[in-house]
């Protein structure tokens, strides 16, 4: 960097670019473009999301259905889940429990609340996509319903909503994702009010804002629909941290993208305690991040052979990190950038990284109005580089030593201090 260095002394202003002045040069502005893409797609995402849902018609015909619940180690929950469920089935409709690798009572439960109950023993396949294959097979073997809904053990989805996700699938031929919230326990702190509406933003308002689009959405995992005869293209016996994710990818390339139902709603809790969150996020992000590769590429290309843009939507939409790793890597990649001018680089970097940094703050403040009202407060940002700091170890994790086992929330922690 010879001549950059002379630059910025203020002599040689002329000298010729060194090969690697240019290499560097080229990386640079390679790396800053592809990180103001994503910013760009969640901030048109955003502002999509913005204008208040219309009630939409419901589909007219109403397929026979099956509800799956994998469950592992669920007791404490899933006769609520079981019991929020069975109202909204209709004669002939099953549901059905996979108990998978249960240590406790969560079959016994879940037979005293009404559900049909499998059990798998399989602790050498561990994952939740291990449960989901099961539990398609059994329902396959004796004889599958036009339509599967799979639900989580800790979530509840109304009858009015399973009802809804089920008869658009059947409508459209293809998986649907209810809207998944996850509600903050009570008294919770700063930093978990925080942590809502960024996921709120993610699991509602990116998506609904990409319906609005025309765009595809992800599988969230729980409350999805999907017609039985499509899982036989796809494999479900997985144990992926993001097998929700994978899911839903598997679908689009095999030529049936989700769609997103914001009508419907599943509803969760998000963990209170500060382990369980960071597990739960760990899980999710280096989930989601070790998909990017494979699958961004993967998604182009088939959107190019097909003439679908809606594959090549979802690869953009599949590259957008969460809020908070976003703008880490933003931020990041501002510093590599003033480094650069600093050495007599060049300002454009600089201006590219400190104006996509600029609307993301702007996209987070437009997404917390929408998302964040009468849940977070102005002291609630007090909060924000604790919860910064915590996204940076899972990113240095992933970087160092990537977390590959699937390992279950444990929710014990709901009934301790939220701070």
């Amino acid at each position: 960097m010879s001549r950059l260095r002379a630059r910025a002394a203020g002599r040689g202003f002329f000298a010729p670019m060194t090969l690697i002045d240019l290499l560097l040069c080229i990386l640079l502005w390679a790396l800053v473009l592809a990180g103001a893409v994503p910013v760009l797609i969640l901030t048109v995402q955003v502002l999509a999301s913005l204008p208040a849902l219309r009630p939409a018609p419901t589909a007219p015909r109403r397929p026979s259905l099956a509800v799956l619940i994998p469950a592992h180690d669920e007791a404490g929950q899933i006769a609520a889940t079981v019991a929020a469920l069975r109202p909204g089935l209709a004669a002939g409709d099953r549901l059905l429990v996979v108990a998978d690798n249960c240590r406790d009572a969560t079959a016994a439960t879940a037979r005293a609340a009404g559900a049909e109950v499998v059990e798998r023993d399989d602790p050498a396949r561990r994952g939740k996509g291990y449960a989901l294959d099961f539990g398609y097979r059994h329902l396959a073997h004796t004889g599958p319903p036009e339509t599967l809904v799979v639900v989580d053990a800790d979530c509840v989805l109304s009858p009015a909503a399973l009802d809804r996700i089920a008869r658009l699938s059947a409508a459209l031929d293809g998986p649907v994702q209810a809207a998944y919230r996850l509600d903050p326990p009570p008294q919770a702190s700063s930093a978990l009010r925080l942590a809502t509406v960024a996921t709120a933003l993610k699991q509602i308002g990116r998506p609904l804002g990409g319906s609005r689009l025309g765009w595809p959405c992800g599988i969230s995992g729980t409350g999805f629909a999907v017609p039985t005869r499509l899982l036989g293209t796809v494999g479900l016996a997985s144990g992926h941290l993001a097998e929700d994710v994978k899911l839903g990818l598997d679908l689009a390339l095999a030529g049936h993208p989700p769609r997103f139902c914001p009508e419907a709603e599943v509803t969760s809790a998000l963990p209170a305690g500060a382990a369980a969150r960071q597990a739960q996020q760990t899980r999710w992000e280096h989930g989601h991040l070790s998909l990017i590769l494979p699958y961004a590429g993967a998604l182009l290309r088939a959107a190019l052979r097909r003439g679908d843009a809606r594959l090549a939507a979802m690869a953009l939409d599949l590259c957008v990190l969460p809020l908070v790793t976003l703008a880490l890597a933003e931020a990041g990649l501002a510093g590599l950038a003033l480094v650069w001018w600093a050495v007599g680089g060049g300002a454009g970097p600089l201006l590219i990284t400190v104006a996509s940094l600029a609307v993301l703050v702007l996209a987070f403040g437009l997404a917390a109005r929408r998302w964040g009202r009468g849940l977070l407060r102005w002291q609630d940002l007090a909060a924000l580089p604790r919860l910064v700091a915590g996204k940076a170890g899972i990113l240095g994790r992933f970087a160092a030593r990537r977390q590959t086992e699937w390992v279950r929330t444990e929710r014990a922690e709901a009934g301790k201090s939220a701070g």
